[in-house]
């Protein structure tokens, strides 16, 4: 006999570094409380890219497979929490049946609302191209004119990988001081780097971080959707 109940809609988070699930999880549980996650986790994702130096073709198709996974384990939505597979995110959002969304939409167009000077920062060579180029496309759509620095914390992230976070904090916060005085707003283009700053007040200009202005993008865009279905029904 069935109970007629409802279940709540799924979101599938795919990651490339475990230790940002939790945070995650919580944005969600705050952020869209209607929606239940579930995380699927692939480092080789990223340590592949980090080892080629760039986004392949192969690592792009395997994270589509990831995504239409996501889709058959019953997920309504999917969201790509690492930067550095941001354009095989892109690559795969006309074909996917479900909304699909990438972390760094949302810091992307929070940063244009904050001028025109945008610095970006990151610990890893292959997350610099990705976040430029979206924060570039956001505001050539915007009719913006912008001035785009950034810096590479060259080691943080071996830091990280090797459990010396400490270490890799130290190294992002010399790297915010190399841009400060010279931009508007700061980028951190990774998850893996917002907690580096979360002790730091007084700043002279804001500094964002994706995880959760992603997760805020991603919801307002899932309400929008979920707003005009009912309108046409």
């Amino acid at each position: 006999m069935t109970t007629g109940t409802h279940e709540s809609p799924a979101l599938a988070m795919i990651h490339t570094v475990p230790g940002i699930i939790p945070a995650f999880n919580e944005l969600v549980s705050r952020h869209l409380p209607g929606w239940r996650p579930f995380n699927m986790l692939d480092e080789s994702l990223l340590g592949n890219t980090i080892r080629e130096g760039a986004l392949s073709r192969q690592t792009m198709r395997r994270l589509a497979t990831h995504i239409w996974s996501a889709v058959d384990a019953g997920a309504s939505a999917v969201l790509v929490t690492c930067s550095s597979l941001g354009p095989a995110v892109d690559a795969a959002m006309p074909l996917c049946p479900v909304p699909l969304f990438r972390i760094d939409d949302g810091v992307a167009i929070e940063a244009l609302q904050c001028g025109d000077r945008i610095g970006v920062l990151a610990t890893l060579f292959t997350t610099l191209s990705p976040t430029t180029h979206l924060i570039e496309s956001h505001a050539q759509r915007m009719g913006r004119e912008i001035l785009l620095t950034s810096h590479l914390c060259e080691g943080a992230f071996e830091k990280l990988r090797d459990g010396d976070r400490a270490a890799h904090d130290a190294l992002i916060r010399e790297g915010l001081a190399a841009l400060l005085g010279n931009v508007d707003v700061v980028v951190l283009a990774q998850a893996s780097m917002a907690n580096a700053l979360s002790e730091m007040k007084g700043t002279p200009v804001p500094i964002l971080a994706s995880p959760e202005l992603g997760v805020l993008h991603m919801s307002s865009a899932l309400k929008s959707a979920t707003s005009g279905k009912a309108l046409r029904g």
